[in-house]
């Protein structure tokens, strides 16, 4: 009788201890989802000039010169460019930033 006793409790032990570890990885998962890579997207306007555009690039995301100017080409000729990619949170501070200063982002 003690012997069933012992078993149930290794089996009760064993299932808590499958769970934990279901828990942990259903958490692990979760945290690989929220720190997905995004992407800031600027997209083309009519209104902004291609000066403004370079010059909020390079003070924004930190872009060179040469990046910024690159940048501003594709999104007029393309329509849209990536412009930085990290972690959505990471990208809102950023995205916030372009459009505050009148430009057009998304972050995908």
């Amino acid at each position: 009788m003690a012997s069933s006793n012992i078993f149930s409790i290794f089996v009760f032990l064993k299932s808590a201890s499958m769970s934990h570890q279901t828990e942990l990885l259903e958490e692990t998962q979760l945290s690989e989802i929220t720190e997905k890579v995004h992407s800031l997207i600027l997209h083309n306007d009519d209104y902004n000039t291609f000066d403004f555009v370079i010059q909020t690039l390079i003070e924004v995301c930190d872009h060179d010169a040469l990046q910024a100017e690159q940048c501003t080409y594709l999104v007029h000729f393309k329509g849209k460019c990536d412009v930085m990619t990290d972690t959505f949170n990471n990208l809102k501070p950023f995205r916030n930033q372009l459009l505050g200063r009148g430009l057009t982002a998304t972050i995908d």
